[in-house]
């Protein structure tokens, strides 16, 4: 099969970022009076746990040493549902992880998944709430603000869901996901809405990044301003997130999917697949086929997401972890992003085998799109019918000329 020659391309984006992210972060808990609600010697959770948030550790401490600073005790909290095996000991390894110790936060990391009922909503669903949350003299949450890859609402990632879900421990965010993605936008504002009620929560650090992984702001929210405010920076995240620029894909090869990338492996919104019932499928990039390549070594075999895809290779079925892939997406309830999709002996084979079911009339003017992974789409490659067409682009910066794609002798994609 012929295939068309691929051209690398640089994508452009708001670049805006914070010079001194430390001192935002202090000028934020000071504007907003976070020192003034802390007796002394009250303890102080500090909440933590969401992946791949830029300068976590940094801002983690700031909000520690603040803390300290007026007079109270603070301690790490994993706030993460069932990740981490849904054991506490998985949950300090994985703030570990992002680089969040007793050591390095000079303070100590608490966890459990032991939860308490603070309240029931109206149909009876309990709220349930880590019993260490609830037995500390004040709960202070940080989280990045970002579009979800599973559901669509007012509140998606999170302060909101942080509180919900993630301070749910694994029962919490059993229950959350039992309804499919269709009741989480419904029971996450409900469902906190009675804990800002019930439990001290003392405050929000939102974070908010732009399309490189910086952090573009840092916002302190009271709880009072949770409700209102949340789905406002959620808007300017969405408008700041990065995105393939090009439209209507034949073929997108995506070279590695993993935890450390998405939640779900491959970011949806990237992508433009969500394949869940209830949710609206996005209408941009507009792609017809992904291909998937491997995974991420980091992802330590852990395949959510997979489903995805249209076709994949041997090396990546043979490195998926069926363990940990499947406690995933039964946590969750989405069964279908673990389903196996076709799967290819190379490379090569994938990519032709995703050219061979579309109506394409010379497989050398598809409209093929390759990326790392769905974190890294600064620079890409297009193919010659896609450079033809958004060359000019404002955002779009051809790099190199269009060649063919190489492949070594086993069909790997070079």
């Amino acid at each position: 099969m012929q295939l068309p020659k691929m051209a690398p391309v640089k994508q452009h984006f708001a670049s805006t970022a914070l010079a001194d992210v430390a001192g935002a972060v202090r000028t934020e808990l000071s504007a907003a009076g976070l020192a003034t609600g802390i007796a002394p010697g009250a303890r102080i959770a500090v909440s933590s746990g969401s992946r791949g948030i830029a300068n976590i550790p940094l801002i983690t401490r700031t909000v520690v040493d603040i803390i300290k600073e007026a007079g109270g005790e603070p301690f790490l909290l994993p706030a993460m549902g069932s990740h981490g095996g849904a054991t506490a000991e998985g949950q300090i390894g994985v703030l570990a992880s992002y680089g969040i110790t007793e050591e390095s936060m000079g303070c100590p990391v608490a966890a459990t998944m032991d939860v308490v009922e603070v309240d029931r909503l109206a149909d009876g669903t309990p709220v349930l709430l880590n019993r260490l949350a609830t037995e500390a003299d004040g709960v202070v949450l940080i989280n990045r603000i970002k579009p979800h890859t599973s559901f669509r609402g007012i509140f998606e990632s999170g302060l909101m869901k942080m509180m919900t879900i993630g301070l749910g421990s694994h029962k919490g965010a059993t229950i959350a996901h039992a309804g499919g993605a269709e009741s989480l936008a419904r029971l996450i504002p409900a469902w906190g809405q009675a804990i800002l009620d019930k439990a001290p929560i003392l405050m929000g650090l939102a974070i908010v990044e732009n399309a490189y992984e910086q952090t573009m702001c840092v916002e302190a929210l009271s709880p009072s301003q949770f409700q209102s405010r949340e789905p406002q920076l959620l808007e300017q995240a969405r408008a700041a997130m990065p995105r393939i620029l090009v439209q209507g894909i034949d073929l997108l090869i995506i070279e590695q999917i993993g935890k450390n990338i998405s939640g779900t492996g491959m970011d949806t919104n990237v992508v433009g697949r969500m394949w869940l019932p209830g949710v609206k499928e996005p209408t941009s990039p507009g792609v017809a086929r992904i291909a998937v390549l491997d995974l991420t070594e980091e992802t330590h075999g852990n395949a959510n997401g997979v489903g995805l895809a249209d076709i994949i290779t041997r090396r990546l079925y043979e490195g998926i972890d069926y363990k940990s892939t499947y406690a995933n997406v039964f946590t969750t309830t989405f069964l279908n992003r673990a389903y196996i999709p076709v799967v290819m002996e190379t490379d090569r084979e994938a990519i032709e085998a995703a050219l061979s079911v579309q109506p394409l009339e010379k497989t050398e003017r598809a409209r093929i799109v390759r990326i790392k992974n769905t974190l890294d789409i600064g620079e890409i490659q297009i193919s010659q019918p896609l450079l033809e067409e958004f060359g000019d682009h404002p955002d779009i910066e051809p790099v190199g000329e269009a060649v063919a794609m190489e492949f070594d002798g086993a069909g790997q994609l070079l």
